[in-house]
């Protein structure tokens, strides 16, 4: 125990009033005093190195959203700091909460040319201006005694309700080492709540949804603001109300249960025919907790410029304003929450039932006829001694997977796969970041989702994903974490070979490589780590069984091949406009 307290043991302490578990991070010289701290503290948080600040800052991002607990990280000067710009920008875009504590050489260096200097003094960079723009908040704390103000505003300021955020602190090595006066802890941060919409705009909402209810019906389009607000129940509560059927976006996957028969399915460049059909023929169109970017609302933008559509996010929605465009931007929870009550007492007042086809005038509950089916593909080969390809393992996959599991997918081809073909685990958590769609989030991302949970984690991901940041399996190795690493490997960057042939000559390529063997690699680089290679289904099942009997790590290849086509509308539309023939999962092109 220390007798003088730094401003390092200060963040140390306050981050432990606010119950934060975890730093994810990469030490050097200008942060090490705050891992010298955490390593002293009575209690408190710890600290967990990761091999590359991205992948730090996928932690935290993984960590928060599997769990909505707080998430910190931490980075050195210079290269450090600048190795988690493609992290914040992540965090900054998927609206996720978390406090950046980057270090700086000592104050007195500043304009002096020093190792890694960031001041904006003497030409160098200005790292306040540069974390300022894809931050929702940054300050270089140059006074000691202002850490006891500063941090809980950079921790109010990432909470915000309306557009949290990742929030950063820069601290000067010096600062870091100074030695505080008494404080009195700080509490929580004071956040201001966001009110509820008027009266007036939820009597028009009702009022669209229930003239709908009286037509075609209504569909709900789901996003990952209903996670992070921990929303589940109120949109569970207001889609029974409202007798609509829902398609969720592509990164929201868990906010609705897939087995419900409500459920459509994937909304947006990633989604089905059938479901953009389902959206068109609706009446009225709910917004719950998404904006509609595009890879959620692709195709819809321009059918819903004259449709009536109830937006519930503080957030405007990337729509035209028209007339029949209402918007609820109380908090998100609550919104749905007062909706769901107004719908069901005018219901009542009508003495009509809440749902089903015979819902007399005025009552929401018109159930959407279900549309035409399109051309689908057929059923994987899942036989013991089958082949593998994307979506068959993704299938055997999905299936084995326990209670309560996370999964969390990478970007691309492979993203895009087992968007489709894995469901959400019952009491699980289903994690992909659009946000900025870097490759490799996933290893990061699942590593703090088994920290936040303690739950198995699967992770898909890509070779290419693999090559970029695929050594952090060896964090999860050091932590003894749950996580499964599944590796579609194609040798090859598959979205971008994809593309080539597409929509170009096709007759060159870029992005096809020389094989490589991952699983027998991950085995002999990591003693221990269960790593192997799958050829069939049952070696498979086989190895994520042996995964699921331990509490460790392990690592499972997949051979694919590069030319099979994901479920990427765009793809599939593109190639029946040309007459390309090339395979698209086992040759069927899906409607």
């Amino acid at each position: 125990m220390r007798n003088q307290f730094r401003v390092v043991d200060f963040i140390v302490d306050f981050l432990r009033r606010q119950d934060v578990g975890h730093v994810f991070g990469v030490g050097g010289a200008n942060i090490e005093d705050l891992y010298d701290a955490m390593e002293h503290a009575e209690s408190g948080p710890l600290g967990v190195v990761a091999k590359h600040e991205f992948s730090a800052a996928t932690m935290a991002d993984g960590y928060h959203r599997a769990s909505q607990r707080l998430p910190v990280m931490a980075a050195t000067s210079g290269a450090g700091a600048m190795n988690l710009v493609p992290g914040i920008a992540e965090l900054r875009a998927s609206f996720v909460p978390a406090l950046v504590l980057i270090g700086q050489p000592p104050t007195s260096l500043d304009g002096r040319g020093s190792f890694q200097e960031t001041s904006g003094l003497a030409g160098s960079i200005d790292a306040q201006r540069l974390f300022g723009e894809i931050a929702v908040h940054c300050v270089r704390v140059e006074d000691p005694e202002s850490i006891t103000d500063a941090l809980p505003r950079a921790l109010a300021a990432a909470l915000d309700p309306a557009a949290p955020g990742p929030a950063v602190l820069l601290l000067p090595k010096d600062v870091q080492q100074a030695v505080l006066p008494p404080w009195d802890a700080p509490g929580p941060p004071e956040l201001i709540p966001s009110e509820l919409s008027s009266a007036a705009e939820r009597d028009r909402a009702v009022g669209l949804l229930r003239s709908a209810g009286e037509r075609q019906g209504v569909v709900v389009i789901a996003g990952e603001a209903v996670a992070r607000a921990d929303a589940r129940p109120q949109l569970a509560r207001l889609v029974r109300a409202l007798g609509a059927r829902v398609a969720v976006a592509p990164d929201a996957k868990d906010v609705f249960d897939d087995r419900d028969p409500r459920h459509l399915g994937i909304a947006g460049v990633i989604g089905t025919a059938d479901v953009q059909e389902a959206l068109e023929q609706a009446s009225a169109v709910v917004l719950a907790g998404t904006r509609l970017p595009q890879m959620a609302g692709a195709g819809l933008h321009d059918h819903l410029k004259g449709s009536p559509v109830v937006c519930l996010d503080p957030r405007p929605p990337f729509l035209e304003p028209h007339e029949d465009l209402v918007r609820l931007t109380g908090p998100l929870g609550d919104e749905m929450a007062v909706l769901t009550e107004e719908l069901m007492a005018r219901n009542a007042a009508d003495e009509t039932p809440a749902a089903g086809p015979g819902a007399g005038p005025g009552a929401v509950g018109r159930e959407l006829p279900v549309p035409a089916a399109g051309l689908t593909p057929p059923p994987p080969d899942l036989s013991p001694s089958g082949p593998l390809d994307m979506r068959t393992a993704a299938t055997v996959v999905g299936a084995a997977l326990p209670e309560g599991a996370t999964v969390v997918s990478d970007a691309g081809n492979t993203g895009a796969t087992v968007i489709h073909h894995v469901g959400v685990p019952v009491d699980g958590r289903f994690i992909v970041a659009m946000g900025m769609g870097g490759m490799g989030h996933s290893f990061g991302a699942g590593i703090g989702a088994a920290f936040a949970t303690g739950r198995r984690t699967c992770v898909f991901a890509g070779d290419g994903a693999f090559f970029m940041h695929g050594m952090e399996v060896h964090t999860a190795v050091e932590h003894r974490l749950p996580v499964t690493f599944v590796i579609f490997n194609n040798n090859s960057h598959g979205m971008c070979h994809t593309r080539e042939q597409l929509f170009f000559s096709g007759d060159y390529t870029y992005n096809l490589f020389r094989p490589a063997r991952i699983g027998e690699g991950a085995a002999a680089m990591f003693p221990g780590l269960d790593a192997v290679t799958a050829t069939t289904p049952d070696e498979l099942r086989t190895a994520l069984a042996r995964a699921e009997a331990t509490r460790s790590p392990s690592l499972i290849c997949v051979d694919v091949d590069p030319t099979e086509m994901p479920p990427f509308r765009p793809f599939q539309q593109h190639a029946m406009a040309v007459g390309k023939s090339r395979p698209i999962n086992q040759g069927v092109v899906p409607g």
